[in-house]
């Protein structure tokens, strides 16, 4: 059965590099990041596009945690920030012992509240995308921040360049996209990794798959399980065994992709300069 049940559809094009988008049903829009052009953007079928945030730190991976707020990754500040409903705008963590992190990318909570972002160093490799600066850390980590804590520990520490990051629907794994191909041609990866989580610590049990045409950067998982993952040329559809399903065609180079609309099966792509939506068939994201 095909995926797409609806029309593909270009909503707004205003960015440089779109990346992050999160649905938000209270307000029935889309909010999402341009990463290279440091500003968020809202989009919703009454108004189209405005500017969230005109000047967001250099922000990329957005969720919301389980009350509700907005909790984005941000390049600038190399930290997670906080947005509540009343627009009370928060740093909640940028340093693990003292020491900040690379520039954390995607965010995806648990269902216990628990936030787990991936820090690769893009944001701090020029300044195109955060502030050119030297690493604190020896590595590049997938992290996870109680809030009720207020700690960060190192969740997984054997990823090359983590980037996308979600969990499954059974809140029994953690998916984490590793593209290092980019920085190591040879001996990079392009693929998706599922780690087993055993209270607090995520523990690596096997490739999902491997990622192309591109990279594997952000992803998200509909009801079902099944990964929409980005690519060079637009989403492709895994099942949770890593069977390819079906391509979604998109004309630009697809960031990241994640579920909403009034019935949550409208799938929001950001690619490149855009934000495109389509409809998905209900058998794909019904578990």
């Amino acid at each position: 059965m095909l995926a797409v049940a609806g029309s593909f559809e270009r909503l707004c094009s205003p960015a440089i590099w779109a990346e992050g988008p999160v649905w938000l049903a209270e307000q029935q829009s889309v909010i999402f990041s341009d990463v290279k052009g440091n500003k968020m953007y809202r989009w919703n079928a009454q108004s189209g596009v405005s500017v969230f945030r005109a000047e967001s730190h250099f922000a990329n991976g957005n969720a919301l945690d389980n009350e509700g707020r907005l909790v984005t990754c941000e390049h600038g500040r190399r930290g997670i920030s906080r947005t509540d409903k009343q627009g009370n705008h928060t740093l909640l963590v940028d340093k693990i012992d003292g020491l900040r992190f690379n520039s954390p990318n995607d965010i995806a909570v648990r269902q216990d509240g628990s936030i787990w972002f991936t820090d690769p160093p893009y944001g701090i490799v020029g300044d195109e995308e955060g502030y050119r600066a030297a690493s604190q850390v020896i590595g590049c980590y997938v992290y996870r921040f109680d809030d009720v804590g207020n700690r960060a520990t190192i969740a997984i520490s054997d990823t090359q360049r983590p980037n996308g990051l979600a969990f499954s629907p059974d809140d029994k794994w953690l998916y984490v996209a590793d593209m290092s191909i980019i920085d190591f041609p040879t001996q990079g990866r392009r693929e998706i990794r599922a780690y087993r989580l055993d209270g607090d610590s995520a523990v690596f049990s096997h490739v999902v798959t491997q990622v192309a045409p591109g990279i594997p950067d952000g992803f998200c998982v509909d009801r079902a399980g099944n990964i929409f993952c980005s690519c060079e040329t637009g989403v492709l559809i895994f099942s949770p065994q890593g069977t390819l399903l079906e391509t979604i065609p998109v004309p630009e180079r697809v960031s990241n992709c994640t579920f909403g609309g009034p019935d949550g099966n409208t799938l929001f792509i950001t690619a490149t300069t855009s934000l495109y939506r389509v409809t998905i068939a209900p058998s794909r994201i019904q578990g």
